[in-house]
């Protein structure tokens, strides 16, 4: 099967690493592994490179003594997991509350959510048991109402979370948030919910990297699989460099989904492009001009929301959602209008200096859900993929759960694992007319900005 990538070959370079805050303070490069340069075989070969195939293969080795291999396009982090907000939080799925519960039924978005917060607990408890130093901020998340109106809306969704789903939900109003969050035009309130904290993703990711390793797993980053195919024995997947036949495979790619290897594989997602901007460091007076108070990450109420912290070094870090075509001009264009938005919604900041500048891409699917599981007619492969932008603890939990189903229920004719929630269960719907996915994207952006105008 052949297919053309969804947006600009410049954001497929993987050879190159985003010139982002996160690559320039990731720490210590001590992680030695080199690309696949011969033929090698395997019991699981990982394909990915990032929280869902870096989380498989060290519970894989750690807990059930299993040898994987992982192969990934770029360096180790290259895709969301190394560019992305840091925002360690509940969510991964972009339906509604009410269209949740209306599809699934309360018992299951129950159990869906709290596998969330579990998820959010596994990131932070892995970071204190493999002592990453991930720099971890915050006790919660703000959704900060825009107008009025956005308020009244956020009250009636934590009213949800609390009586329907069991979560630490709680409103804040103006002058409640004035004390802990920060001022602004747009600030009209704000829905607190735990547990979520900020971390830098990019140090979480060599961290687990460094922690399979010592594990026995073999990395082999610069190492994209360009082939797959499936042979007497098992998978064989060809590299430019070399082939890796495996027994079983796991697909643990988000954003950048290589979905022409696999016919399985093909329309499940539809890549988001997100950029973002860091700013120089923030002084005091700075910082009390608009009364900010806050290490917790943010968002704001509108329907193409911005993403936002203050990091600890008191830099100021937002992110929004990108064009629809991913050329190098449409990512300016998208960096001008973030720059234009810190203005905006804080005032005494605008003009202020930006010192790093990058994007990516963030991973919807059909059904607006992440998806877990094995293919329907291979059950030798299993997947996870689909984060709606919350992918550092949904895809730690994720390779987690696929490195434990796979140790031990990996018959052909084992049921998946009954703890499951509903919602992530299975391969997604493909998006009809794959090859209008961007056009699908220039409709629904028009649509919400027009929604946000209102």
């Amino acid at each position: 099967m052949t297919a053309r990538p969804i947006f600009h070959e410049s954001l497929y370079r993987f050879d190159q690493a985003q010139p982002s805050y996160w690559e320039a303070t990731a720490g210590p490069r001590d992680l030695t592994a080199a690309p696949l340069a011969s033929h090698e075989s395997c019991d699981v070969a990982i394909i990915g490179g990032g929280y869902t195939g870096l989380s498989a293969a060290f519970h894989l080795a750690r807990d059930h003594g299993i040898e994987a291999r992982l192969l990934e396009a770029g360096h180790i982090g290259w895709g969301a997991s190394g560019r992305n907000g840091g925002f360690c939080s509940v969510g991964g799925t972009k339906l509604s509350l009410e269209g949740a519960l209306k599809r699934y039924g309360v018992e299951e978005v129950r159990r869906y959510y709290a596998s969330q917060v579990e998820a959010v607990e596994l990131v932070r408890a892995l970071g204190q048991e493999l002592a990453i130093d991930y720099w971890a901020q915050g006790d919660g998340e703000f959704t900060v109402a825009n107008s009025p109106a956005h308020f009244a809306a956020l009250a009636e969704e934590s009213a949800l979370q609390r009586q329907q789903l069991g979560l630490d939900s709680r409103m804040l109003d103006r002058e409640a948030f004035l004390e802990v969050g920060y001022d602004s035009p747009e600030q009209h309130g704000a829905l607190h919910l735990k547990p979520t904290f900020g971390l830098h993703p990019l140090r979480y990711c060599l961290g687990l990297a460094r922690a399979a390793k010592a594990k026995g797993v073999r990395l082999h980053p610069g190492s994209q699989v360009l082939e797959w195919r499936k042979e007497a024995g098992g998978h064989l997947l060809v590299t430019d460099g070399g082939s890796l036949k495996a027994g079983q495979v796991i697909v643990a790619c988000n954003g950048f989904m290589p979905e022409q290897l696999h016919r399985s594989l093909f329309a499940r997602t539809l890549p988001l492009q997100t950029g973002i901007v860091v700013t120089r460091p923030l002084r005091d007076e700075e910082l009390a001009a608009q009364g900010w108070h806050t290490e917790n990450p943010a968002i704001d109420a509108r329907h193409l929301f911005c993403y936002f912290r203050v990091l600890p070094d008191r830099r100021l870090l937002i992110g929004g959602r990108g064009d629809a075509v991913g050329a190098p001009d449409g990512a300016e264009a998208t960096f001008r209008e973030l720059e234009a938005r810190i203005g905006e919604m804080w005032p005494a900041w605008r003009g202020i200096e930006i010192d790093y500048r990058w994007r990516g891409l963030v991973c919807f699917t059909g059904d607006l859900r992440p998806a877990i599981g094995r293919f329907p007619d291979d059950p030798s492969v299993y997947f996870g993929f689909g984060y709606h932008g919350n992918g550092v603890n949904s895809a730690t939990w994720t390779g987690r759960e696929l490195a434990n189903w796979l140790a031990t229920h990996n018959e052909p004719s084992a049921p998946e694992p009954a703890h499951l929630p509903a919602m992530v269960r299975g391969l997604t719907r493909r998006f009809p007319l794959p090859g209008l996915r961007r056009t699908y994207i220039k409709a629904a952006t028009a649509y919400y900005r027009y929604l946000d105008r209102r």
